[in-house]
């Protein structure tokens, strides 16, 4: 094979890599832009060089590919948290295995099932995600009312903004409404109390639970709670 052809499957694997990271960049994924375009360049590389780095009646060109496989589950691990009583990450991490594979039929050669993997793996993350929700949705008793939330993180005053840019990220992961975020010295050491004001269309104390407890691992995050109103 030329050096040619293999750069030009490596700039595939990247670019197909990339195509799958921006939507979980968009959506701030913690493995986004660069952690898909790496992971399928990986692929790639190792595929070309399982097909060309070895030679002989011994040699098996299919060891090195095969090992992607595995392999990649490691990667994948480190993506999944325990949020609460919740598991998120699963998304991620298979979003990471599905780049692997691309990146692997571009090392291949097969360009058309590459891209034609990176369209799907970009329609089940964009599409899938609002059947989903839909599914999720709790049945409309028709007596639900909408319901205001207040959420307060207490941080040292230099991590104010830090913190603020955190919790607008998490609440923008709920269905709920940012109404207003104002922040208000405690009087005390410094400290800052960072205040949110949200409204939703009902009632769903599980999703502000597990926005409590991403933002409750911050290191900066001195205390944290929420309450929600329905009157």
């Amino acid at each position: 094979m030329s050096t040619v052809e293999m750069l030009l499957r490596l700039s595939t694997g990247i670019g197909l890599g990339t195509v799958i990271g921006f939507e979980r960049q968009y959506r701030a994924r913690m493995a986004g832009l660069r952690t898909n375009a790496l992971v399928a360049a990986g692929a790639t590389l190792f595929v070309l060089l399982s097909a060309n780095g070895f030679s002989g009646t011994t040699a098996d060109p299919t060891r090195v590919a095969a090992q992607i496989v595995s392999g990649i589950g490691f990667l994948g691990a480190g993506v999944i948290l325990r949020d609460g009583l919740n598991v998120r990450g699963l998304n991620t991490a298979a979003t990471l295995w599905c780049a692997a594979a691309v990146g692997a039929l571009a090392g291949a050669g097969m360009y058309p099932t590459a891209l034609a993997g990176t369209v799907g793996v970009v329609a089940v993350n964009v599409a899938l995600r609002v059947v989903g929700r839909v599914i999720d949705r709790r049945p409309d008793t028709g007596d639900e009312q909408p319901t205001n939330y207040a959420f307060v993180a207490v941080t040292r005053d230099e991590q104010e903004a830090h913190v603020r840019a955190l919790l607008v990220q998490a609440l923008t992961r709920t269905e709920f409404r940012v109404v207003s975020i104002a922040s208000t010295n405690t009087g005390s050491d410094g400290q800052v109390e960072v205040r949110a004001e949200l409204v939703g269309d009902h009632r769903d104390d599980r999703q502000m639970e597990s926005a409590v407890s991403r933002l409750s691992l911050e290191p900066s995050v001195t205390a944290v709670r929420w309450a929600a109103d329905t009157s």
